[in-house]
């Protein structure tokens, strides 16, 4: 059987990350990707549910530094980013590197940060690189941020705004365990669990992520494809729920997606699946809906779910 490099990436580290993760298997084929499409990743759902330890078992097996933000209604700019401090024994001013420089960064309740914290993160998320004092500095490689995020009923908490949502590669809805999964996460037990996660060894490294990513451009893909994607992207914009619709950057973030989907299916082509299973995480945090569909209950995934039934399937 044909395989390809970033197939057999995934197939790996969702296995290896299975000995410790519970029912996350998808949630970390989903992070794999997303870092090695360079993306970022939100995150939403309540404590308790494993979203730091996916991220912490991610980066052990890849071989990746990683760092934790703790957002709060006091974290500044510079907690994030670093500062200048003056070293006496230099009798200068030197550079003090904040939690950003990581190949992976959590950003723990994003939402709970302020406005101005936010915005902190966007030039990092975008630019890859950031800016003290007018000195600019080059973020490592790979470099993913996965921010998570409370639902946005729970008090104290700042919606994040349009742009900074438009960044994330995907989002991904952590809900809790079944019951049959949480009668083996409780047979696992706390102890063991922390046991295997320091007996985790990297299976992968940074050259073989960056390397895998390069497949993502060799991937076939028929005019017909490219037609579908964008009768998607424009019927986001004409759904009746819809305030707002996907952006450029959305179509082609679905479009990367899509084709990693295909090649972690071990396939240098494209086909329509490929594109729907891609659009369920790529598109519905773009769109925003109406207020009062809002109080009907529509979700930015019923509006994509509702449009992936209604746009015509190209035929082969």
């Amino acid at each position: 059987m044909y395989t390809t490099k970033l197939g057999s990436i995934v197939s790996k580290v969702v296995e290896e990350a299975s000995k410790i993760l519970v029912s996350r298997e998808t949630h970390v084929m989903l992070l794999l990707l997303s870092m090695i499409a360079e993306g970022h990743v939100l995150i939403e759902g309540v404590p308790g549910i494993a979203k730091t330890l996916t991220a912490k078992v991610i980066a052990k097996l890849t071989n990746l530094s990683f760092s934790r933000i703790q957002c709060t209604l006091d974290i500044l700019p510079a907690d994030v980013i670093g500062t200048k401090i003056y070293n006496q024994k230099l009798g200068d001013f030197e550079i003090k590197l904040g939690p950003i420089y990581a190949n992976i960064v959590l950003v723990d309740e994003i939402n709970r940060a302020s406005p101005r914290t936010q915005s902190a993160l966007l030039e990092a998320m975008q630019e890859r690189q950031i800016t003290i004092e007018g000195e600019t500095i080059k973020l490592p490689r790979p470099f993913i941020v996965i921010a998570t995020q409370n639902p946005i009923e729970m008090e104290g908490v700042f919606p994040l705004p349009e742009a900074q949502l438009d960044r994330f590669f995907i989002k991904l809805e952590m809900t809790q365990l079944d019951r049959d999964s949480l009668i083996i996460l409780l047979k696992k037990g706390d102890r063991a669990i922390n046991k295997e996660f320091e007996n985790l060894k990297p299976i992968i490294n940074a050259d073989d992520i960056i390397s895998s990513s390069n497949e993502i451009d060799e991937v076939y893909f028929d005019d017909s494809i490219l037609e579908y994607i964008v009768r998607i992207i424009e019927y986001t914009h004409k759904h009746p729920a819809t305030k707002l619709g996907v952006s450029p950057r959305g179509a082609l973030h679905l479009f990367t997606l899509s084709k990693e989907f295909a090649l972690a299916d071990n396939r240098k082509y494209l086909i329509p699946d490929d594109i729907k299973n891609a659009a369920i995480y790529a598109l519905p945090h773009r769109i925003f809906i109406k207020p009062e569909y809002i109080a009907e209950g529509y979700t930015g995934r019923r509006v994509v779910n509702d449009i992936l039934s209604k746009v015509e399937v190209p035929r082969p």
